[in-house]
């Protein structure tokens, strides 16, 4: 049978969808701006107005440049192990201690919860956290980036939220063939757990590809630092010069600005194209800390 719609209902769904589309457009359309001055003509940026929609002329100089950069490379080297050993460190420490605060039994659950919750509002502030990390010896290493976040207190509720999700008859059946926590949780919490997995690996992933700040605040050596630094010294702090780009001198600054839309294109369309295998947990994940405390 039909669905009889009132015209209000009609005309509010084409209002919605024109809305959603202009959205859609002021959204998509810095980072079209971004790809398309990354490969036009230097001289013919500088002199253009209006919305850019297409490449003016069309190089590559800028790639070859941020591509055959040593900082670049190593930036991106770097981040790739922060991403990769960091997310595997923050999935797994999540979902451990999700699964231990899940569960019924202990009396103190409940005052650790609340003592991470407070974590949330209340730090101990930068340099208190600085000192800390000095004295274990951090400073400057490549832990000192990953470990200040090992555990993100959002994630944490999720993920526990989803093991008091889970029936309890699969852990006492569990037990009852002599299997301890760990097995119940490797063996039977974890592969029940792939899509809750997922979001993590897209929480934690996304923000260890996007994080500076740590890494400028305890690394020194330029060696270890992740590309978003070096991304953010060449945005934010003018520094395209020969030692930096390999083009300074030679095409001037009109080069310099293609080569930093080269840089940010460089830097996010790995993320871009990972995301979307992800992106269908997103939602899940996000429903999930909604749904239950």
């Amino acid at each position: 049978m039909k669905e009889l719609r009132s015209p209000g209902s009609i005309i509010f769904d084409a209002l919605n969808i024109l809305f959603m589309i202009f959205l859609m457009g002021i959204t998509l359309y810095p980072f079209l701006y971004v790809a398309m001055a990354s490969v036009s003509e230097p001289d013919l940026l500088r002199s253009f107005e209006g919305l850019l929609y297409k490449p003016l002329g069309l190089q590559f100089d800028a790639y070859k440049a941020v591509l055959s950069n040593a900082l670049m490379i190593t930036g991106y080297r770097n981040t790739i192990m922060y991403a990769v050993g960091g997310t595997a460190l923050n999935v797994m420490l999540t979902s451990m201690l999700g699964y231990a605060l899940s569960r019924r039994g202990p009396r103190l659950m409940p005052f650790f919860m609340m003592a991470i919750v407070f974590t949330m509002f209340f730090n101990g502030g930068l340099i208190p956290t600085y000192f800390v990390m000095k004295q274990l010896g951090l400073v400057n290493s490549w832990f000192a980036v990953i470990v200040p976040g090992l555990v993100g207190t959002y994630n944490l509720i999720i993920m526990r939220t989803h093991f008091q999700g889970m029936p309890v008859e699969l852990e006492e059946s569990a037990k009852m063939d002599g299997a301890n926590d760990m097995t119940v949780f490797f063996k039977i919490m974890m592969p029940l757990s792939m899509p809750i997995i997922a979001v993590m690996i897209l929480y934690y992933g996304v923000g260890h590809w996007n994080s500076w700040f740590n890494a400028a605040i305890y690394l020194n050596d330029a060696e270890k630092f992740p590309l978003q630094l070096v991304l953010r010294n060449i945005l934010t702090m003018n520094a395209t010069d020969d030692s930096l780009i390999g083009l300074g001198s030679r095409k001037g600054q009109d080069m310099n600005e293609i080569v930093k839309y080269a840089c940010i294109m460089v830097s996010i369309i790995p993320i871009i194209t990972v995301y979307p295998f992800l992106q269908k947990y997103f939602a899940k994940g996000v429903m999930i800390g909604a749904i239950k405390g």
